[in-house]
């Protein structure tokens, strides 16, 4: 872990790149428990110790000691496991906070699908089903949803954003690079090596390909069409190749940022926290949108 990191994007000090956001008391969580803050068991035969619950706790405290007890106006945000994070804690970030501050919840590329791949094997379910028995993650997550289902499947958010009583705002992108080089096509569905190019460059696909991952896209607006409904709800759900666009400038607010209907995701976060208006912005399918910032890993090779 780097000693210092670069405040940009959503944590930005400068206007002209964080323009609602830019005076704000900001602070940075270091993610290390691999379990979203949500672990909290010991193995003692192996000597393993999982105790992210227990981090996020200590941090609230800590937090809370020193002002945030205070707060009129607070917004908790996190990116990939940190937009998960977000979700699972959500509500109960509200709960220790005043209650006369508003309070929201911003999870960036977080909203993880229960989803086959292309082989029809359900890989993601089997690694979440893993993570939450290893770390003990069953009594962090959603009590309603634990009480109804295998626990394991409560870590995935389309099984309880709609229990979630703080105002959500998801942004995800509807063809996320992670979720398509880990849920839909991992590297052992594809031993023949067909996938290779389009899996790391969403320009590389072949037209089959494209309607396979257009495949992926609707099964996420299908999972995300009760939320949309939710009038507290904010969405920006963009047609691109990336992970994780609330953290860079150049995908957060800069002349060359993802638009949907000309609004940058931290205008249209910003249109949402203050209640300017509705936001229920989700973009036409790939390749329909110019202002996309695709990710190509392809030259990592």
């Amino acid at each position: 872990m780097e000693r210092q990191v670069r405040f940009s994007g959503i944590l930005s000090h400068d206007s002209s790149q964080n323009p609602d956001f830019f005076d704000w008391n900001k602070v940075k969580l270091r993610y290390c428990d691999g379990a979203s803050f949500a672990g909290n068991s010991q193995k003692n035969e192996t000597q393993l110790f999982f105790r992210g619950q227990r981090i996020w706790e200590a941090v609230m405290d800590e937090l809370l000691s020193i002002g945030l007890s205070n707060a009129k106006q607070v917004l908790l945000s996190g990116c990939s496991a940190g937009g998960l994070a977000t979700l699972i804690h959500c509500d109960d970030f509200r709960g220790i906070l005043p209650k006369d501050a508003t309070v929201k919840c911003l999870a960036d590329a977080g909203f993880f699908l229960d989803e086959k791949d292309i082989t029809g094997n359900r890989r993601i379910r089997s690694f979440y089903s893993d993570v939450v028995h290893l770390q003990g993650v069953a009594n962090s997550l959603d009590k309603d949803c634990v009480g109804r289902m295998e626990p394991s499947q409560c870590f995935f958010p389309q099984e309880f954003i709609n229990n979630i009583k703080t105002p959500v705002f998801l942004v995800n992108p509807a063809y996320d690079f992670w979720q398509i080089q880990y849920v839909l096509i991992p590297a052992e569905s594809d031993p023949s090596g067909k996938w290779a190019q389009c899996r790391l460059s969403i320009q590389k696909c072949s037209l089959a390909q494209i309607e396979i991952l257009h495949g992926f896209r609707n099964s996420m607006l299908k999972t995300l069409s009760e939320f949309q409904q939710n009038k507290d709800g904010g969405m920006f759900i963009n047609s691109c190749f990336s992970h994780c666009q609330t953290l860079m400038t150049e995908t957060w607010h800069s002349p060359n940022s993802p638009r949907i209907n000309n609004k940058t995701i931290a205008e249209s976060v910003g249109d949402w926290y203050f209640n300017r208006k509705l936001v229920k912005q989700i973009d036409c399918p790939y390749p329909c949108n110019p202002s996309c910032y695709n990710m190509d890993f392809t030259w990592h090779q």
